[in-house]
């Protein structure tokens, strides 16, 4: 499938809906970035995406990467794809300027990836790794660890990656093994295993830079025993030239069910020269700001996924041709009628286009907050760090579920032809899977969210939402187009509260309630933050067409899809609320033996 960039609609969400233009007027370091240099950016990305990486996302699924003792070619095409986006000025674009980035804001780096990861998922994530390292070296590396490491992945001349997880630990990051033995000159000796480490190794830059998770001697057990270091694949002398090969080598890569064309590593340290960054044992902290940015770069692949089959569905469904609508003949010159006519098809593709578009909004809402965070000042700096606390589980897990389910929608549109790789509907499935496991699975991300964000942190920083959402509804409630949204929306954001509550209160007879609410609570809160933002695009769509814009078909269209996700995807609520209402008891009753086949 070729893919072509929505920039109507990312143009809309971030001008007409989020007014990205007097946003960045807020920040004294973004207040240059006016709508101009915005669309520039834009159509210069879409341009890449379509003609660079699309074409070879199929080709570089069907070839994948080619491992030779320890080292990793990347799929025809991928190298010279790689330097035209450095060329670009992609990989520099909200880094500091100190070190040859752009400072621009995160938010725009957000609609770019989106675009590139669309075209094309597996390319996407060798320089999306390297956003995450480089700001965890920016924020808790030393002067010299700057100097020496940064300027070059800014460029994209070197990449970096996050060496977390361990065979035995997966998820659990208390019980990782990796040893860092300190040395007389400051350095240590990092040894140890990590799996599943994407663009461990790979042949688009000179020198990889390894951010390592390991422990130093007599460290706490668990969490608190984690420290954070750098490892280059490629040891830098003084001058910042290449010097030797450190001891750090590919032991495999991973045979996928997608994302075939980007490497996942098993990466062997053995003795191998680190840096400890940031304080002893305090490693996982700073590897929030890696572990964050990723989280968010994988909410994005929800959308691009979403994105992908809607396209793909869409073309397909206006031109394949079944049956004859039970309302009475469409296409009288045709065999058939083509099958968008039917309810059923159109009921996934607009549930794609809801997902795909509300995913979108969402995403960018998300990346205005970073915005603030990194550059901004006082309250509206700590009131944004809140509302990325709550938003980044709930978009993380929510858009990667949902980007799923349109992904298999678009297998289902085109029937038997979605399940063979011609298409590239089947590709996406499973390309897309894996977007709900890494970086922290749904079910992780819903744990966090209840039970840390939201009840630890006593119901403040869900009602720091609330509010805003409140205000809106109160804004609006006396506009009659907008009664359809606004009423069930204030009846969510009351059953939020209650539903808040109900598992509070169980969770103080069985602490196990809240592992047992967490996951239907998280895409309850999904639903209901999605419903919120499709509000939003209605009432924008409402004010175009009662000013006489020229274009409304599209606006029209933005009021219909926020019907149907009111009407149609909206209620799945009740479910959640149902299934939490139960109690945790159904989980829990039967004896582990009682599994047994």
């Amino acid at each position: 499938m070729q893919y072509k960039a929505p920039l109507r609609d990312i143009k809309f969400v971030m001008h007409e809906l989020l007014d990205s233009e007097s946003h960045y007027k807020t920040i004294p370091e973004f207040e240059d970035t006016d709508r101009e240099l915005m669309d520039s950016l834009f159509e210069m990305a879409a341009s890449f995406a379509e003609n660079e990486l699309s074409p070879l996302n199929q080709s570089g699924d069907a070839e994948g990467c080619h491992f030779n003792n320890g080292e990793v070619t990347t799929p025809k095409g991928f190298k010279e794809a790689y330097k035209a986006f450095c060329e670009l000025g992609f990989p520099a674009l909200s880094a500091e300027e100190a070190f040859g980035g752009q400072n621009m804001p995160f938010s725009l780096s957000t609609v770019i990836n989106e675009m590139v990861g669309t075209a094309n998922w597996s390319f996407s994530m060798y320089p999306g790794l390297s956003h995450g390292a480089i700001q965890t070296i920016e924020h808790h590396g030393t002067d010299a660890q700057k100097n020496t490491y940064l300027e070059k992945m800014v460029t994209g001349e070197w990449s970096g990656t996050m060496c977390l997880t361990e065979a035995h630990a997966g998820s659990d990051l208390g019980i990782i093994r990796t040893k860092a033995e300190p040395n007389d000159d400051g350095s240590y000796n990092i040894t140890g295993q990590k799996i599943f480490i994407s663009a461990g190794e790979h042949d688009l830059t000179d020198n990889i830079i390894h951010i390592v998770l390991a422990r130093l001697p007599g460290a706490p057990a668990g969490t608190k025993g984690i420290s954070l270091f750098i490892v280059p694949k490629v040891m830098v002398n003084e001058d910042g030239s290449l010097g030797d090969r450190n001891k750090v080598v590919c032991g495999s890569i991973e045979h996928k069910m997608g994302i075939k064309a980007s490497s996942t590593c098993v990466m062997n340290f053995d003795g191998a020269v680190g840096y400890l960054i940031g304080p002893e044992n305090r490693g996982l902290q700073c590897m929030f700001t890696f572990m964050n940015v990723a989280r968010i770069g994988t909410a994005v692949q929800g959308v691009t996924a979403a994105e992908y089959a809607f396209q793909g569905s869409l073309a397909y469904a206006k031109d394949r041709l079944a049956m004859r609508a039970l309302s009475g003949v469409k296409a009288p010159d045709k065999v058939a009628d083509p099958i968008i006519v039917h309810p059923a098809v159109r009921n996934m593709l607009l549930t794609q286009k809801a997902f795909a578009e509300g995913g979108r909004a969402l995403m960018y809402y998300l990346s205005h907050f970073v915005d603030t965070v990194a550059k901004g000042n006082g309250a509206e700096q700590e009131f944004a760090d809140q509302m990325l606390s709550l938003l980044t589980p709930i978009a993380k897990a929510f858009l990667t579920e949902t980007g799923l389910e349109a992904a298999n929608h678009g297998v289902q549109v085109y029937g038997g032809h979605g399940f063979i790789s011609e298409w590239g509907m089947e590709q996406n499935v499973r390309d897309t899977r894996i977007a709900c496991l890494y970086e922290g699975t749904t079910e992780i991300q819903a744990l966090d969210l209840l039970g840390r964000k939201v009840l630890g942190s006593q119901g403040k920083l869900l009602a720091n939402f609330v509010q805003v959402i409140e205000q809106f509804c109160e804004e609006h409630k006396d506009n009659d187009e907008m009664g359809q949204f606004i009423r069930p929306l204030i009846k969510h954001l009351k059953e939020w509260g209650d539903l808040t509550s109900r598992i509070g209160m169980q969770a103080t007879e069985n602490p196990e309630a809240v592992g047992g609410a967490a996951v239907d609570y998280l895409y309850f809160s999904g639903y209901v933050t999605l419903a919120y933002l499709w509000a939003r695009m209605a009432l924008v769509a409402q004010t175009a067409i009662a000013e006489g814009t020229t274009e409304s078909a599209f606006y029209y269209a933005k009021i219909k899809t926020a019907q149907f996700y009111y009407a149609k995807l909206l209620p799945r609520t009740t479910t959640y609320v149902q299934r939490i209402s139960t109690g945790v008891e159904p989980y829990m009753s039967m004896d582990v033996e009682q599994f047994a086949f």
